[in-house]
């Protein structure tokens, strides 16, 4: 949507330009039309890109953000939109039927890259997704400021006590529905780029909550940055494979429900992509 409309209007100054300038009147309109149409591009862009570090200026994230924010989430939402096209990163969904249409859930899916939050966010959308993130990203630039204003939760994976008060908060952000919210259940990415065993304790948040569990996996997202850099575009598979509800679970272990849901995600990621533990 967001690229549609810089492509229109960069369209529209570029003919207007031609039009001041007489470029029609000849055959200088060959080179006046690209020129002024890719100057009008790129000086949206940075329009776009300055918009976005004011908003980023704003966020005080020594403030805790009690809710979702409309303003950023919509950013976000329509500059994720622009973005991944522009980059060639395609997306194939599969499963997304299964999703509940309403209500709040835990989503968990396995972590290989960088890029895997921004996929999720844009194929999730609709969602209001909340991520469980590392201390260390609130740092980054844009990225940090953002990530406060949806309501992601840091987590201090050292300190027990400290990342008992993040799985608190989000058991809060679901059961005031403000957020459903995602985690990448094995700690984080590993070096060696596989699927590995996770960590049970964020399963409490969906016991606690009593929501369901969206289980997924990313394939191929280890390619994106490095295309990337080459200016190759990258395919990446999203696959929904279940949804358990609440009473599925409740009755379990969350070290018996961590196991179910790494089994039937290294299932469908094959052996080539899981670790050897």
């Amino acid at each position: 949507m967001l690229l549609g409309v810089i492509l229109g209007i960069s369209a529209v100054a570029a003919a207007l330009i031609c039009v001041a300038s007489g470029a029609f009147s000849g055959l200088a309109w060959l080179w006046v039309l690209p020129v002024s149409f890719l100057g009008s591009v790129v000086l949206l862009a940075l329009a776009g890109f300055a918009f976005l570090l004011i908003l980023c200026k704003r966020v005080d994230q020594s403030v805790p953000q009690e809710d979702d924010d409309p303003l950023y989430r919509k950013v976000t939402d329509l500059y994720l939109a622009t973005i991944l096209p522009v980059l060639r990163i395609r997306t194939i969904e599969k499963g997304m039927e299964k999703v509940p249409g309403s209500g709040r859930f835990l989503l968990v899916c396995n972590h290989t890259d960088d890029s895997d939050p921004i996929i999720l966010l844009h194929s999730f959308a609709k969602y209001q997704l909340a991520f469980i993130s590392k201390r260390e990203n609130s740092s980054m630039f844009v990225i940090g400021p953002m990530m406060h204003k949806l309501q992601c939760q840091l987590i201090n994976r050292e300190n027990d006590r400290e990342a008992l008060k993040t799985i608190l908060k989000c058991i809060q952000i679901l059961k005031e529905d403000k957020a459903s919210v995602a985690v990448f259940p094995e700690g984080g990415i590993h070096d060696d780029y596989k699927f590995h065993h996770f960590r049970p304790g964020v399963f409490k948040i969906a016991q606690k909550a009593k929501v369901p569990i969206v289980v997924c996996t990313l394939k191929n997202t280890t390619v994106v940055i490095p295309n990337i850099k080459r200016l190759r575009g990258s395919t990446v598979e999203l696959n929904v494979l279940d949804v358990i509800q609440p009473e599925e679970f409740a009755e379990i272990t969350t070290v018996e429900l961590a196991d179910r849901i790494y089994k039937m995600m290294a299932a469908d990621l094959g052996p080539e992509l899981v670790a050897m533990e």
